[in-house]
């Protein structure tokens, strides 16, 4: 969300807005897809599978950005707009209060496959669209990107956080059976987090708004600490006075003590 240098290059877009991939890159596409469906079944949630069928994706074909715009408005009203990598969390929050979302326009390499730091096209296509097809979630989306555009520049980097342990890293825990799922992007897009988030190696907390504010990650590694929600409408009814109070308190509070090693 914030700016910083990549090591990737954006691809242009045609007059229909939609991008030539090289056969690497589609070789790329259908190896991480194929990867993430042998542990999608019985491990992400209903939602998200849902989404999946909703928007039409498989593995011999990179999703074009103007076809998944048309499925996905028919459903939420969301909309996919491209996007050169990492972006201002100003243009951030503005496209989300305005359902729609930035989708960057690389793939990653070979070399990134299991893990990437940078959200490429099988992050924000494979991983954050098929849930935005749940009004639930869409909903959430959208009052989360609104909240941002009304936050100051550094009450947005505690509410970014929130997202980080929603959206990108988010988890769910069936209150019947116990069992547990995941929904968020970086689990669904990345084969190593997948591995991770549900093994005995991983801390998994009920969501707290506070604490998910203060609670400090690295990019650059699996996450040892994931928060966990029963229900999407638990999203949805986040008072939004309650995630004002939360921002203010957790910069007055701070970060906690990081349990991971420093970079």
């Amino acid at each position: 969300m914030k700016k910083a240098p990549s090591k990737y290059t954006s691809k242009e877009l045609d007059e229909n807005g939609n991008i030539s991939w090289t056969p690497t890159e589609s070789a790329t596409w259908k190896l991480l897809y194929n990867m993430q469906m042998e542990r999608l079944p019985g491990q992400a949630c209903e939602a998200y599978l849902n989404g999946l069928k909703l928007l039409n994706m498989h593995e011999d074909e990179i999703p074009q950005i103007p076809e998944l715009t048309k499925r996905l408005k028919a459903i939420t009203g969301w909309s996919v707009e491209p996007v050169p990598c990492l972006i201002p969390f100003s243009k951030f929050f503005n496209l989300l209060a305005n359902k729609k979302f930035p989708c960057a326009t690389f793939m990653r390499t070979p070399e990134d496959l299991t893990y990437i730091t940078e959200p490429d096209m099988f992050h924000e296509a494979f991983g954050h669209l098929p849930m935005l097809t749940n009004p639930h979630f869409a909903a959430f989306t959208e009052r989360y990107g609104k909240l941002g555009l009304a936050a100051s520049p550094k009450e947005r980097i505690f509410l970014a956080r929130l997202y980080w342990f929603t959206a990108e890293f988010g988890l769910m825990k069936d209150p019947e059976s116990g069992k547990w799922k995941y929904y968020g992007a970086g689990i669904m897009s990345s084969p190593g987090e997948a591995d991770n988030c549900l093994s005995n190696n991983s801390v998994r907390k009920n969501l707290n708004i506070l604490e998910a504010m203060r609670t400090p990650y690295r990019i650059d590694i699996v996450q040892p600490i994931y928060f966990f929600i029963e229900h999407f409408k638990n999203l949805e009814n986040f008072d939004e006075q309650e995630i004002l109070e939360s921002m203010k308190k957790a910069i007055e509070l701070g970060l906690f003590e990081p349990t991971y090693e420093p970079a």
